[in-house]
């Protein structure tokens, strides 16, 4: 992981260092076919979550960050879950919040197509994903996908599938997956990591399978320190709990506490050669945005598609085992079976 890191940021020192030539959108190099864009413009697909805004505010507000130079969001379609309340009566006011910042409101994903160069598919109900990522994926632009990548684990595949046929760049993460202590294990803190025991709230939405909606933050969480290569997992569930136990195919064992009661908290604990780190606390949303700007710039995803579908393999399979009763689950059959 470290080696990718080192090359992502000298993909960015080089692209502040060159600039005899200037093309209209900025085009300053290119490395293994992707070229790297110092400035785009970007739409937003979803006005229905929270993220819009603080993505919003980060990039189009007072004094941004100079990371954001030259990226701005200027048009939103707004439209996101048509039948989740709790998503959908927020949309009134969040259209108003950008419209504040500058952001055109437009009435379709294809006028939106047309005003920007990358886009983030913000939209809190992941049903409609598959749909709308085909839209964006065949009008060639480079694709973000806020969690839930889709309402299905065979939903996501076929969004995967239909990038790399349309040579299209597309990357999907939770924010917890940026929390600075996640990112420190990850890059080796305590060396070697030989294990982790991670927690997030669970919350339930009876239209996804149960950590699509909420629990995957903690499970990006667990697959940011422990990395692929999950072979079975069994899932104690009770109403207000539940407990994922992941075995991987080196031995190594991961656990994943859903909550519903208590504190709304993010953490855990990564156990390495070296000594063990506490996890947390998260801190918000703009270390996942410094990874999309990248992503906009570069097009090489920080997150590969392996591990993104191993992640919803990993909780669809926590369903399975759940439907049967707590049974040992094999993840290869789970994707096997999506692939159909």
């Amino acid at each position: 992981m470290k080696n990718r890191y080192d090359r992502r940021r000298f993909i960015r020192d080089a692209s502040l260092t060159t600039g005899a030539i200037t093309f209209s959108k900025s085009l300053l190099a290119t490395t293994d076919n992707h070229k790297i864009t110092a400035s785009g413009r970007i739409g937003i697909i979803g006005l229905d979550t929270s993220h819009s805004i603080a993505f919003t505010k980060s990039l189009n507000g007072f004094n941004p960050s100079e990371k954001y130079n030259g990226f701005k969001i200027v048009a939103a379609y707004p439209q996101g879950s048509a039948d989740i309340e709790s998503s959908v009566k927020r949309i009134p006011g969040y259209i108003e919040e950008v419209r504040k910042l500058g952001v055109e409101i437009v009435q379709s994903i294809q006028e939106l197509l047309t005003k920007v160069d990358f886009v983030l598919l913000e939209t809190n109900d992941g049903r409609p994903h598959l749909d709308q990522a085909l839209q964006v994926i065949k009008a060639g632009k480079t694709l973000f996908i806020d969690k839930p990548v889709a309402g299905t684990l065979r939903d996501a595949i076929r969004i995967f599938k239909a990038a790399e046929k349309n040579h299209v760049s597309v990357f999907s993460s939770s924010s917890l997956r940026y929390m600075e202590s996640a990112q420190e294990a990850a890059k080796g803190k305590v060396g070697k990591i030989l294990g982790a025991d991670t927690y997030s709230p669970a919350t339930l939405e009876k239209t996804h399978p149960d950590f699509f909606w909420y629990g995957i933050h903690g499970i990006e969480i667990l697959y940011t320190v422990m990395g692929i290569g999950c072979k079975q997992i069994t899932r104690t569930s009770t109403d207000n709990t539940d407990i994922v136990v992941g075995v991987w195919d080196d031995g190594r064992v991961g656990t994943f506490r859903g909550t519903r009661t208590g504190s709304h908290d993010y953490g855990g604990t990564a156990y390495g050669e070296k000594g063990n780190l506490v996890l947390g606390p998260f801190k918000g949303y703009d270390n996942l945005l410094d990874q999309i700007i990248d992503f906009f710039k570069t097009g090489i995803p920080p997150v590969s598609k392996a591990e993104t579908l191993e992640i919803y393999t990993f909780m669809e399979a926590a369903d399975e085992s759940k439907r049967n009763k707590g049974q040992r689950i094999f993840l290869e059959e789970v994707l096997k079976k999506a692939s159909l």
